[in-house]
């Protein structure tokens, strides 16, 4: 199965239905060919796992469509030269439609001209002009893709500005219709609702002060305001509202239903009844009183939802902050050589090959080698180290680190998605598009959830109808149309995604990567962490420091020089950072290296290989005990190193021991303090190391540690994770992610230290970028924060829909003789939803406990 991934944005979704019936449509799509996907309401995203042999992008769209939702889409055009002597461009557009992302390719012989239209983000304009190249042909000038992460922006701004709009509207309308509504109430001050209405008991005394100042009841003709109230709702349903109705409108021709269907159905109700009510009144009334109309609710309720959508929209945005800010870091231009000349480009133009000029105070804009020039960059925002790092001829650069001190020229080698940047953010996207497991109870809820508020409504309607005091009609009508505004499955649709988005954003602020939200949920459950030794609480830059040889039968010490000779040969085939320790002490002494043959790794033993026709070994001092190696007197030298916490290896020439050599790696100055803190969580800490039991443990007794296993194998330790698992623990593995893949694969999670650079290489469900301890104990309290936030999101979100929906059905009329108003309700409904938004957004003020 030719496995893809595709994240998709998508338009037109209002509540967690919405993303439950796109969802299932995607599920659906191309004829079995979609493994998973996922979409989530917070974000507007769909991610979607796809055999793209079997299913197209195409697909997956006209999937969505057909739910009655769309797909957003950017076209771009740009120019192909010598088009018009191909003999056919359908191998250029057949090429172009391959590229992920990809939706239709046409391309124009007569105006050399091609136009793509593409998923924003799921494409880059690289990738377009490689598939241009594969087929013979060459861009005029570089393609220049929309951003999506703008694209993006733009959209929230448009949707924040017509919202601000349609709100006003609404709102003043339904001020005005609230005032009429009011001097109509007084012409029958004993209406049986105004007295059991919640809203009615508050604005009765108002209205009949308005009576009194306006002169008394018989200046008012209540006809002539009832119809001016018609007119003034009128272009609210049309204009303000009207994406309610079309919702509801495109959701019954699909065959679905969701949050414009409650609010259309309910407000498009109270509109219709209130219209007949004021044209033909003795429809509902043979009394001679008019029956009461409802222009004022209709206006009222789409003003309050659109406020609601208008706050949620605003603070959506902001969950969303951590990625544009990460983006934000990227250069805008590039100074790049071409054709001999110096010239300033945009950053997105920029291909790998191309000679990059940075000079002193510019951002680095690609990921590149200098070629010429050295400098001083700052690297912070990507590893962490305050101090600029010197670069010369040679040395690897990272796009929107600062070039500080000197003018650098570099080879562009990954740009765009690939770089370095691009791989942090693509890597906080794609957590964000994920949910934690905790929200499948919310999705199936969501899932049935309007079906089942339309059933409690009509029931409601009916009840009333057929039990309630007169005028029947009109209390069926009310206890209907709150049913149907008060029900919220947006709270239930935002209480996860949301609180992920913030969550994971806040982390990749603090330099932790956060795979998934079903890693953070595993994350927070953490009872017992794990801690690899070298390059964990060690800084995994060790270098010899001493160098104990054994004496010639005549009784003259080898030479260090000697020794090095023959390890630093054989360790220059591996990369343990104790062989590159033992390589950088030969080179250090001007040592030459020699060439080495029949190498071999021995997992957690140590090498061998011949050199010089000599068999070398440079293994660990266990391993040389269980050989039964004779080590005469450098058996006691290499058990003092090893209890001043240093790591011993031993040197063997033909079966023949030559010296200890002792490797020293500083312990890392916040190792301490990250192991108080773990502790002081309540978390059980042990360390695992493949040293020598002794020098382990004055490692561990140096920071704090009483539980330790040495002398353990890569293997091993994922059978340690293993029988602490049994035990029922949530167990951690914090690791260098080299040689503890095994058990960083085994761990509940896997933490994994990276150096800001290789993180496309992790496997890990958690990535310390900076390489700092301390990372692990934030990303272990942001977890517990963020979960703690979903779980009284959907507390809430659960328990506002349970108490909510009988209230407003008239439960509490029996006992307090009052029903609930729809206006009323369709206040709680918007707050129901912001309100988990704003709970989520708190998480922005998470500070670690050591910050």
């Amino acid at each position: 199965m030719a496995k893809a991934r595709i994240i998709l944005p998508i338009e037109g979704m209002s509540c967690a239905s919405c993303a439950a019936t796109v969802q299932g449509a995607l599920g659906r799509a191309g004829g079995g060919g979609v493994a998973n996907a996922v979409v989530n309401y917070a974000t507007g995203k769909a991610a979607v796992d796809f055999d793209d042999a079997q299913t197209q992008v195409g697909q997956l769209i006209q999937a969505v469509r057909d739910a009655g939702y769309d797909c957003g889409s950017a076209t771009v055009s740009f120019s192909v030269e010598q088009l018009h002597y191909a003999p056919s461009v359908l191998p250029l557009e057949e090429a172009l439609r391959r590229v992920p992302g990809v939706i239709t390719a046409a391309a124009n012989q007569a105006t050399e001209t091609v136009m793509v239209t593409y998923v924003p983000g799921a494409t880059t304009a690289d990738a377009l002009e490689r598939a241009v190249e594969e087929t013979g042909f060459r861009v005029a000038e570089p393609i220049a893709a929309e951003d999506p992460l703008e694209r993006e922006r733009l959209a929230q701004q448009r949707e924040v500005r017509t919202l601000t709009w349609k709100f006003a509207l609404a709102a003043v309308v339904a001020a005005v219709s609230m005032l009429g509504a009011m001097l109509v109430m007084t012409r029958d001050a004993g209406a049986t609702l105004s007295q059991v209405d919640v809203l009615g008991r508050l604005l009765m005394p108002l209205a009949l002060r308005l009576q009194e100042a306006l002169g008394g009841q018989d200046r008012l003709d209540p006809q002539a305001i009832r119809v001016v109230l018609a007119a003034l709702t009128l272009p609210i349903v049309v204009w303000s509202g009207g994406q309610f109705y079309k919702g509801a409108w495109t959701g019954l021709r699909h065959r679905t239903a969701d949050m414009n269907t409650l609010i259309g159905v309910g407000t498009g109700a109270a509109y219709l009844y209130s219209l007949v009510a004021t044209f033909a009144p003795g429809l509902f009334t043979g009394a001679g009183r008019s029956p009461d109309v409802y222009y004022e609710s209709v206006s009222a309720i789409i003003a309050l939802i659109l406020l609601g959508r208008l706050l949620e929209a605003r603070a959506k945005g902001r969950t969303s902050e951590a990625i544009r800010r990460l983006a934000g870091l990227r250069a805008r231009t590039a100074h790049v050589i071409r054709e001999g000349k110096e010239t300033e480009i945009a950053v997105e133009a920029v291909v790998p090959g191309d000679l990059v000029v940075v000079k002193p105070g510019e951002k680095i804009p690609v990921d590149g080698l200098v070629t010429e020039g050295a400098s001083a960059v700052d690297e912070a925002m990507l590893t962490g180290e305050p101090l600029p790092v010197g670069k010369k001829i040679g040395d690897e650069v990272f796009g929107a680190t600062l070039n500080t001190t000197g003018s650098v020229t570099l080879r562009a080698t990954r740009v765009g998605k690939d770089s370095a940047l691009g791989q942090i953010v693509q890597l906080v996207e794609d957590a964000q598009s994920t949910k934690a497991p905790i929200q499948r109870l919310a999705d199936q809820v969501a899932g049935v959830f309007v079906p089942i508020v339309i059933a409690i409504a009509i029931a409601a309607f009916v009840a009333w109808f057929d039990f309630g005091p007169e005028p029947a009609l009109v209390f069926a009508t009310v206890a209907l149309v709150t049913v149907l505004i008060i029900a919220c499955p947006c709270a239930l649709g935002l209480a996860t995604p949301t609180a992920i988005l913030v969550g994971t954003g806040k982390a990749a602020e603090h330099g932790i990567l956060i795979r998934s939200g079903a890693a953070l949920d595993r994350l927070s459950k953490v009872r017992t962490v794990l801690l690899d030794k070298t390059g964990t609480i060690t800084e995994g830059r060790p270098a010899v420091t001493h160098i104990v040889t054994a004496r010639r039968p005549d009784g003259t010490p080898l030479a260090p020089a000697e020794v090095l000779k023959w390890a630093a040969s054989v360790e220059q085939r591996s990369e343990h950072p104790l062989a590159l320790a033992v390589v950088k002490a030969a080179k250090d002494r001007n040592v030459e290296l020699l060439p080495v043959e029949k190498f071999a790794a021995m997992e957690g033993r140590g090498v061998r290989g011949t050199v010089d026709r000599r068999i070398i070994e440079v293994m660990s001092l266990r391993h040389a005990r269980e050989r039964s190696l004779e080590l005469g007197s450098l058996s006691s030298d290499a058990d003092r190193l090893a209890a001043q916490g240093r790591t011993p290896v031993i040197v063997v020439v033909n079966n023949t021991v030559y010296a200890v050599v002792a490797i020293s790696d500083p312990i890392k100055p916040n190792a301490k303090e990250a192991v108080s803190l773990l502790k002081r969580m309540g978390l059980s800490v042990m360390m695992l190391s493949g040293d020598v039991k002794r020098g382990a443990e004055a490692v561990a007794a140096e920071i704090g540690i009483d539980d330790i296993v040495a002398e353990v194998l890569p293997s091993q330790k994922a059978d340690i994770v293993k029988k602490l698992q049994r035990q029922g623990r949530h167990v951690a593995m914090v690791g260098d992610g080299i040689n503890d893949a095994p058990a960083l694969a085994q761990a509940d999670v896997g933490i994994a230290i990276g150096t800001g650079t290789d993180i496309a290489m992790e496997a890990s469900d958690v990535t310390l970028i900076r390489g700092d301890l301390r990372g692990a104990v934030t990303a272990i309290q942001l977890s517990r924060r963020t979960m703690g936030t979903i779980r009284l999101n959907l507390f809430w979100a659960f328990v506002y829909n349970v108490i909510g929906i009988p209230i407003a059905a008239g439960a509490l009329f029996p006992f307090f003789h009052v029903l609930l108003s729809p206006v009323l309700a369709s206040a709680a409904m918007a707050w129901s939803s912001l309100s988990v938004v704003l709970n989520s957004l708190t998480l922005r003020r998470f500070k670690p406990a050591w910050a």
